[in-house]
């Protein structure tokens, strides 16, 4: 289809230039019939002056140019001023072939014939056309020289110059129509490519609801019915308090894969408002306080940003959850006009600061490369009391 596509538009700009080439030509040959039809008739008798015959040579003359001239710039004018002005040409250079010896205003028909084909309805275009033939045909008749096989030859002229007008047109709408197609193909391209790329997102909800939903809801009732097992057996307390840690943790998992799968079903998007509620389970999983402060004016994050923005500060959490026994963690958001900074740093109590990573892990790297995307960096290390992640994302 792609391939179709290309050479369709191809073709479609080789008639925009053809069509393009064949105005320019109706409008040059226009200005040279104008030059034409002025120098003769300043060369033929009685020539334009300002007194009997001559001024109303003159004043044909005058009319006939200025109704040329209009004809090729009044094409967006009401119907009806549009058929007036290239009659008033034509009637002009008529009335000029009959003043006149030397009959070279025919030509002047010319140029208001073609731009009524192209703009005009075809009706109106035919009248135009009728009336070019009746008019020049009659001043030939009264001026009593022509004989009847130029006045044929001068109305074949006129047919001809009509439909090569015609064709110009017909050529235009062409044009036009294949842009509307051209146009609808693109948007069932792109309707198309998004049905796919839902049914596609659908498809791994599905499996991901049928096997790592399934398998974590499962994890879950056995970790809670161990919990049980170990409470009516006398286990020890860290037994117990292990099983419902490592249950909290598959229950969030399972939270976890749920708002991923409504995620691709099209669900709302994880972002920076729900901080809150990561620092709510940390502080409820961990028994640790994690304090949330956000400063500055909510800017639009974009949708890669937002969810950016929540894993890394999840990735964070999982991090000192996993690796530190922190007194306080804090989560700082900030809207900066150069851009949103996000700051996840944990506070170690003295003396049990635990051997930490030097954030290379391939959670964080996952992160950096998030921030990359976005344009922004993020940076993770250990400060004097515990560990830093840094991330920032320019506006």
């Amino acid at each position: 289809m792609n391939s179709q596509a290309t050479v369709g538009v191809s073709e479609l700009q080789r008639a925009r230039d053809r069509e393009k080439a064949t105005y320019l030509w109706i409008r040059a040959l226009s200005v040279a019939a104008i030059a034409f039809v002025v120098t003769t008739s300043f060369q033929a008798r009685p020539a334009p002056g300002g007194h009997g015959q001559a001024l109303g040579v003159a004043l044909v003359l005058v009319a006939f140019c200025g109704a040329t001239i209009a004809a090729m710039r009044l094409t967006r004018a009401p119907p009806a001023v549009q058929l007036a002005v290239p009659l008033l040409a034509v009637a002009s250079a008529a009335t000029l072939v009959g003043l006149q010896a030397n009959g070279a205003a025919f030509l002047g028909v010319f140029p208001a014939l073609g731009f009524a084909a192209l703009v005009l309805p075809v009706r109106l275009s035919a009248v135009v056309a009728g009336a070019a033939i009746a008019a020049v045909s009659a001043a030939w008749v009264a001026h009593g020289r022509a004989p009847i096989a130029g006045i044929v030859l001068n109305d074949f002229a006129i047919v001809a110059i009509y439909l090569l007008s015609l064709f110009a047109r017909r050529l235009r709408e062409s044009n036009q129509r294949a842009e509307l197609l051209l146009a609808e193909l693109e948007q069932t391209r792109a309707a198309q490519a998004q049905a796919a790329m839902l049914a596609e997102r659908h498809r791994l909800a599905r499996e991901m609801h049928d096997v790592l939903a399934h398998a974590l809801s499962g994890l879950v009732l056995s970790l809670e019915g161990a919990m049980l097992l170990a409470g009516q057996g006398g286990a020890d307390p860290e037994v117990s308090q292990s099983i419902d840690r490592a249950r909290r943790l598959a229950r969030a998992g399972l939270e976890e894969a749920r708002r991923a799968i409504g995620l691709l079903r099209g669900d709302a998007l994880l972002g920076p408002d729900r901080l809150a509620d990561l620092a709510a389970e940390f502080e409820a999983d961990s028994g640790v306080a994690c304090k949330l402060t956000v400063t500055g004016d909510e800017s639009d994050l974009g949708t890669d940003g937002r969810l950016t923005f929540y894993r890394v500060a999840q990735e964070a959490l999982t991090n000192i959850r996993k690796h530190a026994r922190p007194g306080l963690v804090e989560i700082r958001l900030a809207y900066e006009p150069s851009g949103t900074r996000l700051t996840i740093e944990d506070s170690c109590q003295r003396g049990e600061r635990p051997a930490r990573s030097d954030g290379t892990g391939y959670g964080l790297t996952g992160m950096k490369e998030r921030a990359e995307l976005l344009g922004g960096t993020l940076t993770a290390g250990p400060t004097d009391g515990g560990f830093r992640v840094d991330l920032w994302v320019p506006p």
